[in-house]
């Protein structure tokens, strides 16, 4: 870090500590950023920031099974000057769009962190936006994608499951995938089918189709 320049102040969300120290480890070797805390659910997620008062929020989208977008609608109510960049495994732009629209700053993808997230990071703290180059063109307006963002009423990871649904998966293929039990994974369909009102694997391809969470 240059003379003089400012450390930037962030705080780690994501539900696996693993994962938290990891990034706790590269960013600080870095020397532009400091970690003034970090949280592995929702709830926690919030307290950490409206504790430390961060200038920037490095979140996941799960949380424990809760959705970090709620995080984002909270945060951006009661810390607007904390900015919020997702880490997160979902490359589908129809999250990345919710996330957006929630009031974050940017959108990384997990697989691609060495190379993008303290850019991301970089930017945010100048209150700039940063969005992964694979989801870049589905969200800009030279190639509009005009699907409509996934109801909030359904988690990340009931997104989740629907996607692999839509894409032909079967629930132990699911479950395998995920790291789940059969049973959880019969569980979240079952939600989603719920909240949907939908019943039929059909109607849930096309829903997932319209939502743009498959091509």
């Amino acid at each position: 870090m240059s003379e003089g320049a400012e450390t930037i102040t962030l705080v780690l969300a994501d539900d696996h500590a693993v994962v938290r120290s990891g990034l706790r480890i590269v960013l600080e070797s870095d020397g532009r950023f400091a970690v003034l805390g970090e949280a592995g659910d929702l709830r926690g997620t919030v307290e950490t920031v409206l504790r430390t008062r961060p200038q920037v929020l490095v979140l996941d989208l799960n949380l424990g099974g809760e959705s970090g977008l709620d995080a984002i609608r909270e945060l951006r109510a009661t810390a607007p000057d904390t900015q919020i960049v997702v880490l997160t495994m979902h490359r589908e732009p129809a999250f990345a769009r919710a996330a957006l629209q929630a009031g974050a700053l940017g959108y990384v993808l997990k697989d691609a962190a060495d190379r993008e997230l303290i850019e991301a990071l970089l930017l945010a703290a100048r209150t700039q936006p940063h969005v992964a180059p694979q989801l870049r063109r589905a969200l800009s307006g030279d190639a509009p994608d005009h699907s409509p963002a996934p109801p909030d009423h359904l988690s990340p990871r009931e997104l989740e499951v629907l996607s692999m649904i839509a894409l032909g998966h079967t629930n132990p293929e699911i479950a395998a995938a995920l790291s789940l039990s059969v049973r959880t994974v019969e569980s979240h369909r079952a939600h989603v089918q719920q909240k949907l009102g939908i019943t039929s694997r059909a109607e849930l391809v096309e829903y997932a189709r319209q939502r743009g969470l498959v091509d």
